[in-house]
């Protein structure tokens, strides 16, 4: 299925190609700031651009590499721009343009770093924050430091408002590509638990076009890779086909843990993404949750690690935002849910309440203690996770037995229209292209095992505590794939009337083959009173 956005919303191909007469007619021409352009703002000149350097000069100049998107708190107005090199560079900066391939804005960006605690090197990522864009609205845009060549991409804000809204959404995807050479052979091998399939979902993303992409952790697994900056770098040569024309928006995952980055893991995940700031964070805990609104839906980024029983990472770090991120979350729900210009709370997190899978990571008491009955209490609509690599999805739960696993109870059981008044709705959509799916140990019939605790110590064979599971029935459990192992969630949402209806539909898609080929699994809708309509 392909879906192309309306020509007044989009900046179509034939415009690309125009703004990229930049690139030729920079030879000879600058391109100047606009009068309105804060002070020291970089002007481009001709002597950045192709065919101005020497060979020499040109082979010392780092290229734009992993060109990507991320949304500001207002999707309307909004958007950074992203991308890294391993040597610092300067005037790096984002060439703003409409429509037409008009360019009249010079925005300076930020520099960060990290240094890769496993190979000693640095990485530099540069982040152009772009503000003050009109709602609805396509740009071109082109991002480059000084010698480098422009690197293009386009963008469409989103609604002001009300508005038909479509977004995606996978976790666990690694890289298509191979980043080891096995000892004593000649034979190259993928080490970060990727697939070809990693490449093929990326396809199926762009064969929708949502107008962003939500990515449920679990993003590369480098921490498991003998070079992780490498795995990082093909993980953006991947992905940027599509980050660099629709904001990918994250959540941090297990495998975003690596080791020395940081004092808690997350440096690399933390500098390559910049998203909407958020309440409570530190310096170690910059990033890691956030969120943002797109017409009448807020999303809503968690970083489950702080949370989970479970210890899936290079180092154990529950509990390492002392109750911060919790006290920000119950903020940001009660302020969502009472505000009469949100309809829809959809929370992105990796870490899972539900999972039927067996002999796999189970579902988390962390997360049904902590964050579950704040979704109840506050109306959550909808969580899209990862962690387990295949496809489920929950009834509306609503409130836990009281058992040692707090068991979900169904609130209904309709599988094709949910009304999540009743309950949220759990989708695990763990497919995103790892190489050890889960669809092929799903328990028959239905059941659960939960991570209910840890052992104190690590297991000196894994190095990691072990896990303590206890087996629970499944009555919360509505659909699941057992077949196919790679797919992707994509959701339509369609406002509605006034003091009326609006409604979520659904299709989970499996991914086929080269090229993001699609097969419809499953389709249904969600639905809920807009909240004009509250008295």
């Amino acid at each position: 299925m392909t879906t192309t956005p309306p020509e007044n919303s989009a900046v179509s191909r034939r415009r690309l190609l125009i703004g990229a007469g930049l690139a030729a007619a920079a030879g000879s021409a600058a391109i100047a700031a606009p009068a309105n352009a804060a002070p020291g703002t970089p002007q481009s000149s001709s002597r950045d651009l192709p065919g101005s350097l020497s060979a020499s000069d040109a082979v010392s100049v780092p290229t734009v590499d992993g060109l990507h998107l991320q949304f500001g708190a207002d999707a309307s107005s909004v958007i950074v721009v992203s991308w890294h090199t391993l040597q610092p560079v300067t005037d790096a900066r984002v060439l703003l343009g409409d429509g037409h391939g008009n360019f009249n804005a010079a925005v300076p960006a930020v520099t960060k770093s990290y240094v890769d605690a496993k190979s000693g090197r640095t990485v530099y990522t540069h982040h152009s924050t772009l503000t003050g864009l009109q709602p609805s609205t396509g740009y071109l845009y082109a991002a480059v430091h000084a010698g480098s060549t422009p690197e293009f991409g386009t963008f469409t804000t989103g609604p002001r408002g009300r508005s038909r809204v479509t977004f995606t959404s996978f976790g666990d995807q690694g890289t298509p590509t191979l980043g080891k050479q096995q000892s004593g052979s000649t034979t190259w091998v993928n080490d970060n638990l990727g697939s070809p399939a990693a490449g093929d979902t990326t396809g199926g993303v762009e064969r929708v076009q949502p107008m962003f992409h939500l990515f449920n952790g679990d993003l590369c697994y480098a921490n498991l890779a003998t070079d992780r900056i490498r795995t990082w770098w093909d993980f953006w040569a991947n992905n940027s086909r599509s980050a660099r024309n629709r904001p990918w928006m994250p959540s941090a995952g297990n495998h975003e843990n690596e080791l020395g980055n940081g004092s808690i893991g997350y440096a690399a995940y933390q500098t390559y993404f910049t998203v909407p700031e958020a309440g409570g964070q530190t310096d170690v805990t910059r990033g890691l949750w956030y969120s943002f609104t797109v017409g009448a839906v807020r999303v809503i980024s968690l970083a489950n690690d702080d949370i989970c029983y479970q210890d899936g990472g290079n180092s154990y770090v529950r509990g390492y935002s002392k109750g911060a991120q919790k006290a920000w979350l119950e903020g940001e729900l009660k302020a969502a849910r009472a505000s009469r210009d949100v309809d829809w709370i959809v929370v992105c997190m990796h870490q899972v309440a539900i999972s039927t899978a067996n002999n796999f990571n189970g579902a988390d008491l962390g997360v049904r203690q902590e964050w579950v009955p704040l979704f109840d209490q506050y109306g959550v609509d909808l969580v899209v996770c990862g962690h387990e690599h295949h496809y489920e999805r929950s009834h509306p739960i609503r409130g836990q037995q009281p058992n040692q696993t707090l068991t979900p109870i169904p609130a209904a059981t309709d599988t094709q229209t949910v009304d999540t008044t009743q309950g949220t709705v759990h989708m695990v959509l763990g497919g995103g292209g790892t190489s050890v799916p889960s669809n092929q140990l799903l328990f028959t019939p239905p059941e659960c095992r939960v991570i209910v605790s840890v052992s104190a110590l690590p297991d000196p064979n894994t190095g990691h505590r072990a896990p303590v599971y206890v087996h629970e029935q499944a009555p919360w459990s509505a659909v699941r794939d057992a077949a196919k192992a790679y797919g992707f969630g994509a959701f339509e949402v369609d406002p509605g009337l006034p003091g009326g209806e609006t409604t979520m539909k659904v299709t989970y898609y499996n991914v086929t083959g080269v090229g993001g080929g699609l097969e419809a699994f499953e389709t249904f809708t969600l639905r809920r009173p807009r909240s004009d309509a509250r008295p």
